[in-house]
Parts: C-alpha cells; sequence; structure tokens
C-alpha cells in the first residue's frame, strides 16, 4: 500500500504550461514527501497487523485499509495534477510501468512463497496457494470475494488480504483515464464538481446494493468503495486549485490543522471499539452504505491537515524518524507479507507471543522485500526514465 516516491517539483517555464495547467496554480508548488502521511502509513499498517493477529484488541481495526485508499487517491492525484500542469498530458503508460515496478515484483514474491510453501509442507494455512497466487497476481481478490454472499472460502487463502490490492489497482487503472478526459474536456472548476459527485455516488450505489447476503460484495467492490479513494483526489484537486495567497487555502490550512488530531483520534476509536465486519445487527447497515464516506471524510480532513501543517505538532509527531522511514519504505512490503506470517505462525500453533513474533516476522521479511526487490527495481525505474522534453520539443 506504497505510493510512488516521484517527486512533485515544478518543471521548466514553457509556452503550453500557462494553458494546460489553467485551472491548477498550485499541482506544481509543493515538492518531496510528506512526513505526516509516511508515518500515518506506518500506524495504519500496524493496525492491520494487530487486526489480523487478534480481532480482539482493534476490533475495527481494518479501518486502517479505508485510510490508506483515502491516501492513496491523494498521492495519485496530486501526482498526476502536476503532470498535467507541467506537460499538458498525462503520460499513461509510464504511469502505469511505474505503478508494476512498485506493486507487482514484490507481490509476485509473496505469491511464489506461498505458492512453494503449498508445495513443500504441509501446513494448512498454505492450502490454495496457487490458486490465491494466481488471484492475487491479476488483482482479481477483491472480485473473488465480493461474489462470495456467506462466509469467505478459503480459495484466496494466505493471500485474501490482497483484495484491497485490487481495488486500488483498478482504481489506478481507471481513474487516470478519467481525469485525463475531465482535464481535456472541462474547466478546471467543473473537475473539483465532478470529483466531489463521483465522491458522493457510491454511497447511493451502497444504500441500492445493501441486503445482509450483500455485505462481501459491498466491502470488496471498488465501484462501493471509490468514494474513499476519491476524498483523497478531492483534496488534491481542491489544494491544486487554490493559490499560495487563496485566502481559501488560508481558512484551509487553519481548520484541516485543528481538525486533524480529532480526525486521528476518531480513526483511533473507531478501530478500538467499532466493529465492522461481520453482523452486529442494526449497525451494519449502517456502516456499510454511509459508514464508508463518514471514514473517508475523516480520513481526508487528517490527509490535508498533514499536508497543509507540516509544521503543527501532529505532523511532525507522525514525521518522526523511524516512523516515516518505516512508512515510506516497508509499508507495502509489511502488508505483502504480515498475513501468511500470521497463517503460518497460527498453523504452527503459535500462541505465546504471537503478536510479537508477527510484527518481528513481518518487518523483516518487509525489509528484505524493500532491499532485495523494491529498491533496486525503483532505481532501475528511475534511471531508465526518459529525461523531461525541453520547451521547444512538447
Amino acid at each position: 500500500m506504497k505510493e510512488d516516491s516521484a517527486r512533485l517539483s515544478p518543471g521548466p517555464e514553457s509556452p503550453r504550461r500557462g494553458i494546460s495547467g489553467r485551472g491548477f496554480p498550485s499541482a506544481t508548488a509543493r515538492s518531496g514527501r510528506v512526513g505526516g502521511l509516511d508515518g500515518l502509513r506506518t500506524l495504519a499498517v500496524l493496525m492491520v497487523v494487530v487486526y489480523h493477529v487478534d480481532s480482539g484488541l482493534l476490533p475495527g481495526g481494518s479501518v486502517a485499509v479505508d485510510v490508506f485508499f483515502t491516501i492513496s487517491g491523494f498521492v495519485i492525484t496530486r501526482l498526476l495534477l502536476a503532470e498535467y500542469a507541467r506537460t499538458g498530458g498525462l503520460d499513461l503508460l509510464g504511469f502505469y510501468r511505474r505503478r508494476w515496478l512498485r506493486l507487482v515484483p514484490a507481490l509476485l514474491v509473496v505469491c511464489a512463497v506461498c505458492a512453494v510453501l503449498e508445495l513443500t509442507t504441509s501446513l494448512w494455512s498454505f492450502d490454495s496457494s496457487w490458486t490465491a497466487a494466481g488471484l492475487a497476481a491479476l488483482f482479481v481478490v477483491n472480485i473473488v470475494r465480493a461474489a462470495q454472499p456467506g462466509t469467505y472460502s478459503d480459495l484466496t487463502g494466505p493471500l485474501g488480504h490482497t483484495w484491497s490490492l485490487g481495488v486500488e489497482e483498478q482504481f489506478y487503472f481507471l481513474w487516470p483515464l478519467l481525469l485525463l478526459v475531465l482535464l481535456r474536456w472541462l474547466r478546471a472548476r467543473t473537475v473539483l464538481i465532478c470529483t466531489a459527485v463521483l465522491c458522493a455516488l457510491p454511497v447511493l450505489w451502497r444504500w441500492l446494493l445493501w441486503n445482509p447476503d450483500a455485505a462481501h460484495r459491498i466491502y470488496n467492490g471498488t465501484d462501493t468503495r471509490a468514494d474513499q479513494l476519491l476524498a483523497g483526489a478531492l483534496v488534491a484537486v481542491v489544494l491544486a486549485r487554490l493559490r499560495a495567497d487563496d485566502p481559501r487555502l488560508r481558512w484551509l490550512r487553519t481548520w484541516a490543522g485543528r481538525l486533524a488530531l480529532p480526525a486521528l483520534g476518531t480513526l483511533l476509536l473507531i478501530a478500538r471499539y467499532v466493529p465492522i465486519t461481520g453482523h452486529v445487527g442494526w449497525w451494519t447497515p449502517v456502516w456499510y452504505t454511509v459508514g464508508f464516506l463518514a471514514v473517508a471524510v475523516v480520513s481526508a480532513t487528517l490527509v490535508a491537515g498533514l499536508e497543509l501543517r507540516q509544521d503543527g505538532r501532529l505532523s511532525r509527531l507522525l514525521a518522526v524518524a523511524p516512523l516515516a522511514w518505516v512508512g515510506r519504505n516497508l509499508s507495502y512490503g509489511m502488508y505483502l507479507w504480515h498475513y501468511p506470517v500470521v497463517r503460518l505462525l497460527a498453523s504452527l500453533g503459535v500462541e505465546q507471543g504471537r503478536l510479537a513474533a508477527t510484527l518481528v516476522l513481518t518487518f523483516v521479511m518487509a525489509l528484505l522485500s524493500y532491499v532485495l526487490v523494491e529498491e533496486p527495481l525503483m532505481r532501475r525505474g528511475r534511471k531508465s526514465r526518459p529525461k523531461a522534453a525541453s520547451p521547444q520539443t512538447r
């Protein structure tokens, strides 16, 4: 669940920049990563790990995935808007290539390890790993799970958690195409309005779909979870629209900064006390219809606060070097490896100290993934990326 590390530095001025970037004056104004968001990734992935080891500790720990969705929508849209403002277009093939390099090789390694364990051991937790590996590699685990009305089958085995990667990858494929169409044909203000409308549509769709047997369909569907990704995208569009001296930006900075800590506190309270998965009476239909959007709004508020108030106390706390480094470099690997590790320890009968063992082993595997797979490929991708064309050749 890690985003592209491309920097949002302003490109050279060109005759086309004023035209293609019209309406998004701040799209290239900020550069580099946001340390607070990296630290938030670390916190979110730790919540997911605890939830999968012992859901009694964090009954609503899966809300961390919702936070990941919103961060992803924000970062990806910010990158796309910055590129459009600089160049007048979007290099979709380049975008998809960077996404592939960042996400797929590390995932394939996890898939291969699970498949080998099925062939070479009798561990029950890795049954069906070959099938699960194929589904995960194609990013369709969420589709398979959405089609299961009752208890989830073990078809996706130790890779069932990759349903969220399916949602994100499907969003990564569709949203840049749609955003490019909107940018090409509509004024910037209308692009903002369209993004806001798109955020609201999944709520209506969930209301229409809802019945107890549709819970898996709603929970795993890209169309039914799109508002959480689009909430982050909307924050990116709003911030790109506002000039640095716009009084509305000052207002947003003030209030997002004030609300960031309450937003994080709300998410932590949900994780600790609110059961999300499973049927818990009247609360379940409320959560599965409007609840997802409510969490998206809270998550978007937190993202905006961390982006706009990087000098704030919460931002500085989350940007502490160890937290930010893990979130920037290891959060994706930790998400990939933690669930196979959880199932491995369970099948080995490890009870005492399972949470600590899971955290340690997950961290080690994520670190190896980063050093041996992810960073070398990203470095090669950066070296092979063509230099920006000069203004005269655009």
